[in-house]
């Protein structure tokens, strides 16, 4: 049985675990103190600055490990074409835009009215000048050709008749002086006749080509109607216009160079033949026509024709070709290759872009105002790749020319 005591011993033993578990709670209860904070702060602070400055570390190792990579692996040098700029005469001209005009163009027309009996041309043909091309129906003008002979026949024989008598003293003057009309009178008539058979068979005026008949046998022609176009194209004229203060730099006989569309990669030589004694009150410019030769046919009336009056060339102009001018809306360029070495004592080549006032363009190559000086060595082709201070490679192939065909086997 317990006793008294046992049960005292146990009352205490359950009031100290009490009063220890009130202690630990209350000791749990205690706010945090200040130091403890702070040390938490710069323990955070710590982590945070190890953090950034790692990423820090981070980026500019792989920034220098980026520019590092991009040092050593330059792009090679880029192969162009160089061209020197070279002091040369440069050709002057006065440019125009002209029309062609024949020499000599008509609509062949009969001057009387007939029905078409024959036909001697075909479309397009090259004739000579008198050569027959249309008939009209003559027959009554033959018939009347062959009576006024017969009439012109009858008074010749009176009028002789008459003389003798009259020499004879057997018949009057008047008699003779009858006759003599009566012949005249007939070869007139005969004269006429003659010319309206000669009208009634129309003939080419001049030598040249003609062009599609418009016309057919049997066909009923009034006076002045088309029969077909002929053309001498042996000989053009170029119509064009000048400012008037160009007056003082043409003259007769100056050489002019003449191009079309029609004739592409062909220039054909012309003389001003005729310049316009006065100026246009509307356009305030002068009327010039130049002559031109066109054996080969190769040149038609009615084309357009680009016109260079040739002037005495400008001596010492610095020339490029036309292909190494770089033309933007900021103004015209050039890429100047200059030579150099690389650390290893190896030659090489870098581009400047440098910008030019450019002049005339001939045959190639255009004039260079200013920008440029004799010997500059310029990139004539593959400036597309280029930037300024790129490295290049002079080749002697130029870019624009396509490569060779491999052989087959």
């Amino acid at each position: 049985m317990t006793t008294e005591s046992e049960y005292a011993a146990d009352a205490r033993q359950q009031g100290t675990a009490q009063q220890a578990t009130a202690q630990q709670g209350t000791n749990a209860r205690r706010p945090v103190t200040r130091g403890r904070l702070a040390v938490r702060i710069v323990i955070m602070a710590v982590i945070l600055a190890l953090l950034f400055g790692a990423l820090y570390g981070f980026n500019s190792f792989r920034q220098k490990a980026i520019a590092d990579f991009f040092a050593s692996n330059k792009p090679p040098p880029t192969p162009v074409s160089v061209a020197e700029a070279k002091s040369q005469s440069v050709p002057k001209y006065l440019n125009a835009i002209g029309t062609l005009t024949a020499s000599r163009q008509v609509t062949v027309a009969p001057e009387v009215v007939g029905r078409i009996t024959q036909i001697f041309f075909e479309s397009g043909a090259r004739v000579k000048a008198g050569a027959p091309l249309v008939q009209l129906n003559d027959a009554t003008e033959q018939a009347d050709l062959l009576a006024y002979r017969a009439q012109a026949k009858l008074a010749e024989n009176n009028l002789e008749r008459a003389r003798n008598l009259l020499r004879n003293q057997a018949g009057p003057q008047v008699t003779v002086d009858q006759n003599q009309a009566q012949l005249d009178e007939a070869n007139a008539n005969i004269k006429r006749t003659e010319s309206l058979i000669a009208e009634k068979l129309i003939r080419a005026p001049f030598d040249g080509d003609l062009g599609i008949r418009q016309v057919n046998v049997g066909q009923y022609v009034n006076a002045g109607g088309a029969v077909v176009t002929l053309t001498d194209l042996s000989k053009l004229y170029v119509d064009f216009t000048l400012p008037e203060q160009a007056l003082s730099q043409i003259r007769v006989n100056q050489p002019v160079l003449v191009a079309a569309d029609a004739a592409p990669g062909l220039t054909f030589n012309a003389v001003i033949t005729t310049i316009e004694p006065q100026v246009s009150a509307d356009t305030r410019a002068i009327k010039v026509q130049a002559t031109l030769d066109n054996p080969d046919r190769k040149l038609l009336p009615g084309m357009f024709a680009n016109v260079r009056v040739v002037q005495p060339p400008a001596a010492g102009r610095i020339v490029v070709p036309e292909t190494a001018v770089d033309y933007t809306v900021y103004g015209d360029s050039v890429f100047v290759v200059t030579p150099g070495k690389d650390p290893e004592g190896k030659e090489t080549h870098v581009v400047n872009r440098v910008p030019v006032k450019t002049g005339d363009r001939f045959e190639n190559g255009v004039e260079i105002l200013s920008g440029l000086k004799a010997g500059d060595r310029v990139v004539s082709s593959g400036q597309l790749k280029l930037n300024n201070g790129a490295a290049v490679v002079p080749t002697e192939a130029s870019a624009l020319v396509p490569p060779q065909p491999l052989p087959r086997n």
